[in-house]
């Protein structure tokens, strides 16, 4: 289970810290139809996506690294419940992207099970 745990983390952490460093480079989003399409192009005009960029870095790096896990899986929690929102409501067609990350999160998560049971 250690490598599986160990894995999933990793996941998790590549794939943050690559979503986070996107905003940084792209000038802009896709065009998308409808609300998503709207969402995004404000969240790219307002630089709010720097900001939720510069946060996935965080997480992701907090990951690779394997420091303050426990820290980085409760800020990774928030960004969980923010994307299926968005996907929920506004883009149900990538809705399978925020459940992939939700099972490795739970893995990770089983891991750090007694010093995240302390917040409930």
């Amino acid at each position: 289970m250690n490598t599986v745990t160990t894995i999933a983390r990793i996941l998790l952490g590549l794939l943050f810290t690559f979503a986070g460093v996107l905003p940084f480079i792209m000038t802009g989003p896709p065009p998308q139809p409808g609300l998503a399409g709207t969402f995004n192009a404000v969240f790219f005009q307002s630089h709010w996506v720097l900001f939720v960029g510069a946060a996935q870095v965080v997480i992701g790096v907090l990951l690779l690294v394997n420091h303050f896990v426990p820290i980085a899986l409760i800020m990774l929690a928030a960004f969980l419940y923010n994307s299926f929102a968005f996907h929920a409501t506004m883009a149900p067609s990538a809705l399978p992207a925020p459940f992939i990350v939700l099972v490795l999160w739970l893995i990770v998560a089983a891991q750090y099970r007694s010093r995240l049971a302390a917040l409930t």
